[in-house]
């Protein structure tokens, strides 16, 4: 089963600059009001509307904890923390916010997990 995450936004083509260019999605469809970005095998989909939706996390993982640093490296200057490795879930990660005020995670399994 596959699925998408969906979001209102009040400026698409910010996010969708942002996610494109900064954080490294790519479009995946266009529709009339909204659009989807993909990440591996992560879908969100944000569409124009009246208000913001920016409750919750959207988390990115990665496969090695390099590539997390040089998303930090990208993001530093939106960044809210440092990469620090977490004991308690075993994972290396740092936090950001999108141009919404979106949170972000940005993150590696320290464990092996299945791809």
């Amino acid at each position: 089963m596959s699925g998408i995450v969906f979001f209102k936004t009040t400026n698409i083509n910010e996010l969708t600059s942002f996610y494109t260019e900064r954080v490294g999605m790519a479009i995946w469809l266009r529709q009339e009001d909204c659009i989807i970005l993909r990440h591996g095998n992560m879908l969100l989909g944000f569409c124009t509307r009246d208000e913001i939706e920016n409750m919750g996390m959207i988390t990115f993982f990665f496969e090695t904890r390099s590539e997390v640093d040089e998303m930090y490296d990208k993001l530093r200057d939106i960044a809210t923390s440092k990469p620090i490795d977490n004991e308690k879930y075993n994972i290396y990660q740092f936090f950001a916010q999108d141009p919404e005020g979106r949170a972000l995670e940005f993150q590696y399994f320290n464990n092996p997990v299945a791809l």
